[in-house]
């Protein structure tokens, strides 16, 4: 059993003021194996504290010092690479081939983009009768999720150090090692004191005391849109920025002109990577009503080939999901899905034939789905595809935007001008275009309930910087 009672705070690691442990549990066997210490209300006083103090120096520092001081942060998380991935495959159950090519290499990656917008920012420009100057906007609040772990710390930590912020760190208590080994890190690479933080804790007893605390200056959060909103509403008499990336229902829209194999089975294989947990994933297909019933055979092949398994075991294709809890509910979802009398093409509720222990869900993929069922408007946050039909385009382009939600969009088109025009007309953050993937230097973010803000490059970066205008005298 490996413990990690300590937070580091102000540079060190200390003990919590008022002891209490988790056990932090293995999806794939469903057993402890770590515990970890909570935090309260009181050790989050001290770590605001030690950023408080921090700022007064570190906002101080040039930009070739904070340049050196994420090189060094890239060449500490390059020698931990291998230990960050196996720590994500083994608290939130993602493949091992998963966590070194896209989990780990995600928090690599902001780290190198960041360093790459740092050098060439401009941080004063001369506007007419005043001078124009981005300053960092103080001590930061980051709270993040279990689900990509260290690509949200890293998108928030990064473009945080590299404007000159100081910060306290809540990574989620569910897949909490990554982060305490990124603690590491920054200390090995010679952060300051007090300018990183991290306490760990649950969202009622650290996620509130750092929104409302008033020695915070924004909050920049990750996870549900409940969750948000909670956030949101803490911070409001504080009157702090808050930067949000929520939940998503994102469409798949495959145009009549598209691939259909191509674009069912790419759609398909996005869903249920990661096990089905991310915000992004396009977990509405809309096909034409025409080729619905072929789409669905595509659907259902491709799906005969994804492999749920223990994450370490060669052929993996997907690991169990987080926790119990998100079992219970997905099971559920699947279940709804079932009743409300969307045609069950594969999968279904229980675990996969063969694995008796773990939070494993079947690949599950419903069709002729309609837009009111919950299956379409709740994100379930698992391996589950939702298969909707549509006559024409128009109501493919009213189905996608008729959502809460707005984090990011699909179109499949063997036209891409054609492509592009709907995706002009899809309300999200994000749109892919046939397959086309994501790029570190491009904002991420949502419209309606996925959040406000962006993250990621230089859009990313500017979300932790304050903007002055400094009037200057005429000549």
């Amino acid at each position: 059993m490996q413990e990690y009672h300590q937070f580091y705070i102000n540079g060190e690691w200390v003990d919590p003021v008022t002891p209490q442990t988790l056990e932090v549990i293995n999806p794939a066997t469903e057993q402890p194996f770590a515990t970890i210490s909570m935090g309260s209300a009181a050790d989050v006083e001290k770590a605001v504290a030690a950023a408080s103090a921090a700022f007064e120096t570190f906002s101080q520092t040039t930009v070739a010092e904070r340049v050196e001081l994420l090189g060094a942060i890239l060449a500490e998380y390059t020698k931990r690479y291998d230990e960050i991935a196996a720590a994500i495959s083994t608290e939130m159950g993602a493949p091992i081939w998963l966590s070194k090519a896209a989990q780990a290499a995600t928090g690599q990656a902001h780290f190198a983009t960041t360093l790459e917008i740092l050098k060439n920012f401009e941080w004063e420009e001369r506007k007419g009768k005043y001078l124009l100057r981005r300053e960092p906007v103080g001590v930061c609040g980051l709270i993040t999720p279990w689900n990509w772990p260290i690509n949200q710390i890293s998108c928030k930590v990064a473009p945080a150090l590299a404007a000159g912020c100081t910060m306290v760190l809540k990574p989620s208590e569910v897949a909490p090692v990554n982060g305490i080994i990124l603690a590491e890190v920054l200390h090995a690479a010679g952060v300051p004191a007090g300018v990183f933080n991290l306490v760990n804790g649950d969202g009622p007893s650290v996620g509130e005391a750092m929104s409302s605390h008033p020695g915070i200056h924004m909050m920049s959060f990750t996870g549900s849109t409940r969750a948000g909103v909670l956030v949101a509403k803490a911070a409001a008499d504080t009157v702090k920025r808050v930067a949000q990336e929520l939940g998503g229902k994102s469409a798949n829209i495959v145009l009549e002109d598209a691939d259909l194999t191509a674009a069912v089975s790419g759609g398909v294989n996005q869903v249920f990577t990661n096990s089905g947990q991310s915000c992004n994933a396009p977990t509405r297909m809309l096909v034409p009503a025409a080729k619905h019933d072929e789409a669905l055979a595509i659907a259902k092949a491709t799906a005969e080939n994804v492999k749920p398994g223990d994450p370490f075991a060669e052929g993996t294709t997907i690991g169990p999901v987080v926790s119990e809890v998100q079992w219970n509910k997905i099971q559920g979802l699947i279940q709804k899905g079932i009743d409300e009398g969307a045609e069950l093409v594969c999968g279904g509720t229980g675990r996969p034939d063969g694995l008796n222990a773990g939070y494993y869900v079947k690949p599950t993929i419903f069709g002729n789905v309609n837009n009111d069922m919950t299956i379409a408007r709740e994100e379930i946050f698992g391996p589950v595809l939702s298969i909707l039909p549509y006559q024409n385009e128009e109501e493919a382009i009213q189905i996608a935007n008729d959502t809460p939600y707005g984090l990011s969009g699909y179109v499949q088109s063997g036209d891409v001008d054609h492509a592009l025009a709907v995706a002009a007309r899809i309300r999200s953050g994000n749109v892919h275009v046939n397959g086309s993937g994501a790029d570190f230097n491009a904002p991420f973010g949502g419209y309606k309930q996925s959040g406000n803000g962006r993250e990621w490059g230089e859009l990313g970066f500017e979300e932790f910087l304050e903007t002055k205008a400094v009037f200057i005298p005429a000549a």
